[in-house]
């Protein structure tokens, strides 16, 4: 039986080939029936793209995989906590649970006073929080330097 720091770990392998190819490092999986049916990380730079979030690009992989657009059966896991504009798209979605690491507490969902998640989606946070947070944080330093 996998468990939620597997798909977590799977998440952070997304994030690191972000890191490398000097994105923001976020990575996203889709779970359904305990099995991966999409990977994605953040691709802004690459695609021109504002919208082009792991998040983002995981449910568009994961309804291609199912063949419908909604993912009532399936669990996100992603590295950092959704910001608004993944929440709508996760919303739209009725994705079944959101598992995120790091909060992000100026761009998170969390911060908005709407619930912006379907009103049955479950949310877990902190799954390899650390994690997710120390790549983020070397980032922004490698940035920075």
């Amino acid at each position: 039986m996998y468990t939620d720091a597997y798909f977590m770990n799977e998440a952070l392998k997304q994030a690191k080939i972000a890191f490398k190819e000097n994105e923001i490092p976020v990575g996203a999986v889709v779970v359904c029936r305990n099995k991966v049916i999409a990977r994605a990380y953040n691709q802004t730079e690459r695609l021109t793209d504002v919208t082009a979030h792991a998040e983002m690009l995981a449910i568009t992989s994961a309804a291609n995989a199912l063949g419908a657009k909604y993912l009532t059966e399936c669990k996100l896991y992603v590295t950092l906590e959704p910001c608004n504009m993944c929440a709508g798209a996760l919303f739209w979605s009725q994705i079944g649970e959101i598992h995120f690491g790091a909060t992000d507490p100026k761009r998170g969902y969390s911060n908005n006073p709407v619930n912006l998640l379907h009103p049955k989606t479950k949310v877990f946070k902190g799954v390899m929080a650390q994690e997710a947070k120390d790549l983020l944080d070397l980032f922004f330093k490698k940035l920075r330097n």
